[in-house]
């Protein structure tokens, strides 16, 4: 699997991700240049049977650090770090990362960015950072596009914040837009999804989104991940059915009316919907007041990964 990163800059705006402060552009208008020149490429294939990186570049702003070891070396699996020198990107910056995971291969990969990658036949590709902060009036966007065969695996998670809202920054950037493509041999179209919020003069972000504070996306996809999907499904819909029970009063049929209560937005709402002709994949999507919420969900959901990668997402977080 190829993926590739990218970021356009505005010297006006910040954002953070995976512990990182940067500034984006959501206007997408020099895509294909920084498309056309990475400033990282990594790739991963089989030596001695096991998964190695055989390839990696990176050039100023970014570095890839690649561990030599996370986990019990049983897992196989090659952790990607993808940082920027500073902690930031700075205006004007652009930045591409591809990586290529060959046949068989199982490579995990924890920064946000836009991408473009090709998954190998039999081949697991996670990509699972930290969301995405944007500070106030930042403008960010990314785009990841995901080349499968029929047994790739791959998991996805694309998430963000409302900003520093625990120092009163809520909803307070101009725009934000997130794009993911998946797609099978010559191009045929598997999954594709865009979320865009930016600031509107009748409405603002803000006040669209209420007391929501995050917002995430989940993508698991192939045989190898069949069972994780299976799962989620379960556990989400008992979760929320849970949730979004109304309240019932006792005293049976002549009980006295009760009193309308308001009712209250639960704290996390989360739904899954299967896709692709035979329902190979899975995308969840998820809302919630709290960023530690949904790293609690993720950490409960993707556990199961952990036989793959060798450490379970977010284990540490």
């Amino acid at each position: 699997m190829t993926q590739t990163s990218i970021f356009w800059v505005d010297s006006s705006d910040r954002a953070s991700a995976c512990g990182m402060e940067l500034d984006a552009v959501a206007d997408g208008g020099p895509a294909t240049a920084a498309e056309a020149t990475p400033t990282g490429v990594v790739r991963v294939e089989k030596v001695r049977g096991r998964s190695a990186v055989t390839r990696c570049f990176a050039k100023y702003p970014l570095k890839i650090i690649v561990p030599s070891k996370v986990g019990p070396a049983s897992s196989g699996a090659v952790w990607l770090y993808v940082l920027t020198y500073g902690g930031g990107i700075v205006s004007g910056d652009k930045i591409s990362c591809a990586v290529t995971v060959g046949d068989g291969c199982t490579a995990a990969m924890t920064t946000q960015a836009s991408t473009k990658a090709t998954v190998g036949k039999d081949a697991l590709l996670a990509v699972i950072p930290d969301p995405v902060t944007c500070f106030s009036t930042a403008r960010y966007y990314q785009k990841q596009v995901f080349h499968v065969s029929g047994d790739s695996n791959l998991v996805i998670v694309d998430w963000f914040t409302s900003g520093r809202y625990e120092s009163g920054e809520k909803w307070d950037f101009n725009s934000y837009k997130s794009v993911n493509h998946i797609l099978l041999e010559e191009y045929q179209p598997l999954f594709i999804d865009s979320v865009l919020l930016e600031q509107g003069s009748d409405c603002t972000i803000a006040e669209r989104m209420q007391e929501y504070n995050v917002v995430a996306m989940v993508v698991l996809l192939g045989p190898k991940l069949k069972h994780i999907q299976d799962q989620m499904q379960d556990e989400v819909k008992n979760m929320m059915s849970v949730q979004l029970r109304p309240p019932t009063s006792g005293g049976g049929r002549y009980a006295a009316r009760p009193q309308a209560v308001q009712p209250q937005s639960p704290p996390l709402v989360a739904s899954c919907s299967p896709f692709g002709r035979t329902g190979t994949g899975m995308v969840a999507r998820i809302v919630a007041v709290s960023t530690e919420s949904v790293y609690t969900f993720l950490r409960h959901h993707l556990a199961a990964v952990e036989p793959f990668l060798g450490v379970a997402p977010y284990s540490s977080s």
